[in-house]
């Protein structure tokens, strides 16, 4: 078997262990849990740009030339 941490950056004493029972089976969970935190931060964004939008009335991503990139959009999946 194999196993692997992961651990939190704000909070240092947070750790969990993961036993696999194969190193293929522990890049498995390590690539599944990166796609799970990159979802968190996409719908973040997409949360305060919808904020932004409703307080100010404009796009904030609209400066940046990606205001109509599927990936920031509601209801897109990747």
């Amino acid at each position: 078997f194999s196993l692997f941490l992961a651990g939190f950056i704000e909070e240092p004493e947070r750790k969990y262990c993961f036993e696999c029972d194969s190193e293929e089976q522990c890049q498995e969970w390590v690539e599944a849990l990166k796609r799970a935190s990159y979802e968190f931060m996409r719908r973040s964004l997409i949360f305060y740009r919808n904020e932004i939008q409703k307080m100010t009335g404009k796009d904030p991503l609209e400066q940046y030339g990606i205001s109509e990139e599927a990936r920031f959009q509601l209801g897109t999946h990747k």
